[in-house]
């Protein structure tokens, strides 16, 4: 096992050269317990994510949303539906005055596919989309550790979001950074790059 330890976030230099990798569920919309968002009309913004992300549209270069779907994988979640879901969200932050630069989503059911968090697929996808899109000039937010893991696979900043995870350590190696929400992060990159 790979030993991984704890990095500094550097707020005060991120800038126009940075990407933000995202999660989806518990950072930019509610977590369903021991569910899925299976619609449009069950998807609910987390509070502050609609003024969270003209912050990233500023500061970021790129902005990618990174999710596991495996209720698309067992039949639960039409694809379709979450096809709309996607639409939906993007067309809702920028109406905001934010952007998602586009979404990765796996609903592979098995941890060994490349793809599903927290394997770097989707963020070497990404990578390969976005050449501008330097690791070491990147962070992943999310609200699992499994989100930090993938962060480190892909070489990264992490921060974690404790939304539906209380009980994590914040002392874990996996985690770089802190924030109560995506909100919080997005007033605390403001502040360090006014």
């Amino acid at each position: 096992m790979q030993q991984h330890s704890k990095r500094i976030l550097p707020i005060q230099d991120i800038d126009q050269r940075w990407s933000l990798f995202l999660d989806r569920d518990g950072v930019i919309n509610h977590e369903k317990h021991k569910d899925y968002v299976h619609t449009w009309d069950e998807f609910r913004f987390m509070d502050g994510v609609l003024e969270a992300m003209p912050v990233f549209n500023r500061i970021f270069n790129r902005i990618v949303v990174v999710t596991n779907q495996k209720g698309v994988g067992k039949g639960l979640t039409k694809l379709e539906d979450l096809h709309t879901i996607h639409a939906n969200m993007e067309k809702e932050i920028l109406h905001a005055g934010g952007r998602i630069d586009s979404v990765y989503y796996c609903a592979d059911l098995g941890d060994d596919s490349p793809y599903r968090k927290p394997n770097p697929g989707m963020g070497l996808a990404a990578i390969k989309q976005y050449p501008d899109i330097r690791p070491e000039h990147a962070i992943m937010v999310g609200n699992t550790l499994s989100d930090m893991q993938f962060g480190r696979n892909l070489g990264v900043y992490t921060v974690f979001l404790p939304t539906t995870r209380p009980e994590v350590s914040f002392d874990d190696p996996l985690i770089d950074a802190v924030y109560p929400s995506l909100l919080s992060f997005a007033q605390a990159l403001e502040a360090a790059n006014l």
